[in-house]
């Protein structure tokens, strides 16, 4: 470290020598990063398993009707499904050229959650065609 006493001429030393207070704040941080604990915890997340399309299920080349009820009952082109079949179905959809529109329609009383789990499994399957239909079912105004 470097230290200096003033000058010859007997001045007291006016600047403050910095040099400790940097060694000091080194030796901190190198002891809050020796301290500091690895993050290792995990959060575990059962995720539903992929099973392929049911050889029963239609995927049509123009557009493909999905259909939530109030029971959660999903439907494919009027053919039940499962979460895991939706996926499989949306994979199978991105291969068509042109990739076919594929038209979500929530019942009334659908449930939320179920709805929006579907959602996030469709926006995963990063389909390029998709629209909300039926819900000119639900205006409660009417045109002059």
């Amino acid at each position: 470290m470097a230290m200096s006493g003033g000058k010859d001429d007997g001045s007291p030393m006016m600047e403050m020598n910095t040099t400790p207070l940097i060694d000091v704040m080194l030796v901190l941080l190198i002891m809050f990063i020796i301290t500091i604990p690895v993050a290792t915890h995990s959060v575990n997340i059962d995720l539903p398993s992929a099973n392929p399309p049911p050889s029963n299920v239609i995927i049509k080349p123009e557009k493909n009707k999905l259909i939530l009820t109030t029971q959660n009952v999903i439907y494919w082109n009027d053919q039940v499904i499962t979460e895991g079949n939706l996926r499989s179905l949306l994979d199978a959809t991105k291969q068509i050229d042109p990739e076919p529109e594929l038209q979500f329609q929530p019942e009334e009383y659908a449930s939320y959650e179920k709805a929006n789990r579907m959602l996030r499994i469709i926006t995963a399957s990063k389909v390029s065609k998709f629209g909300f239909v039926g819900n000119e079912a639900f205006a409660t105004f009417t045109k002059q």
